[in-house]
């Protein structure tokens, strides 16, 4: 009867589910759990009823006694006594069990973006432990087989070691059952109750007074650091990488003998300060690769590779000991030697000095670095003997006869070059006030050897020849002549015009002379010599008959004269075109001069003539 009642659909959800336990569910799906009413579903257990009660499946035994012990049940008395029929009460729970469902489909669907969330969350965890339980898999077999491959291949001398280590830490470790006796035994209660130190409690004392006395004495820590300091110094080393990747490891073990071992922790101190101390006799140029190119270097060169390895150092080693020994005096102990040794080695070498570009080099390093050294007067000291030097020069001495570039006159050009292009970023007013005194000097001295030669042109082509020199070592050593440079510059043109007009009056006087006083004369004027036929006809057939002669010589003469070539030609280039100009001035004073047209046949074009200056120009 009850299986024949059974809604065919509640009869299939009834095969994974019990039906009292259905039951419950349907009160809390009411909202009616009655207190202290007795669960007909946790009475009866897992019962399940199936359409054919001969199944070899189902056993109905024992169903009607389970049922006389519910019917006192309130709920179901509830039930039974309102008259409704199994049928329609099973419908009714099947309605309320498809509204439950059709709810929480709702509700799936609402909260689809935070399950989808969640579930790519639990995805992710899934990979995350699978890739860990791989690598902690890995690791775990890794570290046995090295266990394996260790215990296969141990040496004796690893035996050794580890019986020794063993012995170490038996004899300074301190047993929990010895701190137990020694803070909690009998030498407490024997200040409070005035009795004997029993046995156990000396015997413990005597124990530990051994562990201490062998720490105090064992020499493996000393002997482990002074070791490690020692490698610093091998030849070659990089002190710094050697203190930063391996000293610094065991700063632990310092601040330990500090605390724990003053006298050994001394030791270690001082043995350090002994080898740092020694760093200074380590050349900052390397020594193989100096003498392997026999290389010889200025003392600047010494200079600056000391300081920049005093600063390396000294950066890196203040940092090193405030780190590792936790002081910052040690730093100044270690460096006391160092210094003394820069200190006597530069005062012995600075006396001696008379290197004024050596001395500005090492003056602008040292500006760099931002040390306070004196070397200002010692340059200062230089450079007037310098300038003393020109000013006091004997001319007979340095007079040569010769009017290409003098010696003295390349040195100056040198070596204001270079302390011009040492000013460029400094803008040192009293070294540019040094260099015009200096530049002074030159000048006097230059007129006065320029005077030794017995013409004229020669005074003035040894001063452009010196000029020119000057010049092109200024600009050679940048653009940052300034001054110096322009005021050569100008001393050059205005000798250029001077040797022009000498060129030219030593090959065409004659026209010369007549255009610069009579060419610009009116010839009809009521002068009481005016200008006449005879007077040009002279200087008009010389010059058609020799000016291509003439300007070959003046060619030969600039060449032989002047040692920069270009500036030679640039220079006959002038003296064409300044002849170029007398000329015309020669040929116009002609056209005015009554009767001048009988000389046009002895005219040089003006065309030719400048082929001429052209052909020149082409050619060099």
């Amino acid at each position: 009867m009850l299986e024949s009642g059974i809604h065919p659909s509640l009869r299939t959800s009834l095969h994974n589910c019990n039906v009292f336990s259905l039951w419950g569910q349907y009160r809390g799906v009411m909202n009616y759990t009655p207190r202290n009413v007795f669960d007909l579903g946790a009475f009866v257990g897992d019962l399940t009823v199936e359409e054919d009660a001969s199944s070899d499946e189902i056993s109905l035994e024992g169903l009607e006694q389970e049922l006389q012990e519910c019917k006192n049940d309130d709920v179901v008395a509830n039930i039974l006594s309102k008259g409704i029929t199994l049928r329609d009460h099973t419908k009714g729970v099947e309605n309320n069990l498809r509204q439950v469902e059709l709810d929480s489909i709702q509700d799936y669907i609402k909260e689809s973006d935070n399950l989808v969330s969640l579930h790519d969350q639990i995805r992710d965890c899934d990979s995350i432990l699978s890739q860990m339980e791989t690598l902690l898999s890995g690791f775990q077999i890794s570290r046995f087989s090295r266990k394996i491959y260790g215990y296969g291949f141990e040496t004796e001398e690893s035996q050794g070691a580890e019986s020794k280590l063993a012995k170490f830490v038996e004899d300074i470790i301190v047993p929990p059952r010895m701190v137990d006796i020694i803070v909690d035994g009998e030498l407490c209660l024997m200040y409070l109750n005035f009795i004997h130190v029993n046995e156990e409690y000396l015997r413990t004392l005597e124990i530990l007074s051994k562990k201490l006395k062998f720490v105090e004495v064992d020499p493996l820590v000393f002997e482990f650091i002074v070791q490690k300091l020692h490698a610093l110094r091998k030849p070659k080393t990089n002190i710094q990488i050697l203190q930063q990747s391996v000293l610094l490891k065991y700063k632990y073990v310092i601040s330990f003998l500090m605390e724990h071992g003053k006298e050994i922790y001394t030791e270690v101190r001082g043995a350090y300060i002994d080898t740092m101390n020694k760093e200074i006799d380590q050349p900052a140029l390397i020594p193989h690769i100096a003498e392997a190119s026999s290389q010889k270097y200025p003392y600047e060169v010494l200079f600056r590779s000391l300081h920049k390895l005093l600063m390396d150092t000294a950066t890196s080693e203040y940092l090193f000991c405030d780190d590792f020994f936790g002081e910052e005096s040690i730093f100044y102990e270690i460096f006391t030697g160092p210094l003394a040794v820069v200190d006597e080695h530069f005062n012995s070498i600075l006396p001696n000095c008379y290197d004024a570009i050596g001395l500005m080099l090492m003056i602008r390093i040292i500006h760099q670095h931002q040390v306070n050294i004196s070397l200002w007067p010692r340059f200062k000291m230089v450079f007037d003997l310098h300038l003393s030097s020109l000013r006091n020069a004997n001319v007979k001495t340095l007079w040569e006869d010769d009017v290409h570039p003098h010696y003295v006159m390349r040195r100056y050009a040198e070596f204001t070059a270079s302390l011009i292009h040492l000013n460029v970023e400094y803008g040192d007013g009293q070294l540019e006030l040094n260099l015009k005194w200096l530049r002074m000097a030159v000048d006097d001295l230059l007129i006065k050897l320029a005077k030794t030669f017995p013409k004229p042109k020669l005074q003035i082509v040894f001063l452009i020849n010196n000029y020119d020199m000057t010049i092109s070592v200024l600009k050679e050593a940048g653009p940052e002549g300034g001054k110096i440079q322009m005021h050569f510059e100008e001393l050059l043109k205005s000798n250029t015009a001077l040797f022009v007009e000498e060129l030219l009056l030593e090959h065409f006087s004659d026209l010369i002379k007549f255009v610069k006083t009579r060419a610009s004369e009116d010839p009809n004027s009521s002068s009481e010599k005016p200008i006449t036929v005879a007077e040009v006809e002279t200087i008009v057939k010389d010059f058609a008959s020799r000016w291509k002669a003439a300007i070959e010589l003046m060619h030969k003469d600039v060449i032989t004269s002047f040692s920069n070539f270009l500036c030679g030609m640039e220079i006959l280039r002038a003296a064409l075109t300044q002849l170029l100009l007398y000329y015309t001035r020669l040929s116009d004073c002609i056209k005015r001069i009554v009767g001048g047209s009988v000389l046009n046949k002895d005219l040089v074009s003006i065309s030719s003539i400048m082929y001429e200056i052209r052909k020149y120009s082409r050619t060099f």
